[in-house]
């Protein structure tokens, strides 16, 4: 039996010009060499057929980042419906008091 190679030690530093903000929207284009992920958000509508985003924030990931999220969103969405029921994209009628 091989002896395990030391667990890699994961230092997070935030940097000097890290901000946290909130995304009801987020647009993605693809490339042959990147995912590039557009974080805006989504006002009130001023109009019934105009919405407005004003996007704040663009990241690049490589096809093999953009994977490796995939694959932590859908786990971490997993345990959030199990937690706490299913996520609906869809927003549900209220229900008529009768």
């Amino acid at each position: 039996m091989t002896p395990q190679p030391p667990q890699t030690k994961i230092q997070l530093v935030n940097t000097s010009d890290y901000r946290e903000h909130y995304a009801n929207s987020v647009q993605v284009r693809v490339s042959l060499w990147d995912f590039f992920l557009l974080f805006g958000t989504m006002n009130n509508q001023s109009a019934p057929d105009a919405v407005t985003i004003h996007n704040y924030q663009g990241v690049y990931l490589s096809p093999q980042q953009a994977k490796a999220l995939a694959n932590v969103l859908n786990q971490n969405i997993s345990q959030y419906e199990s937690t706490f029921g299913e996520i609906t994209l869809e927003p549900k009628a209220p229900s008529s008091i009768q």
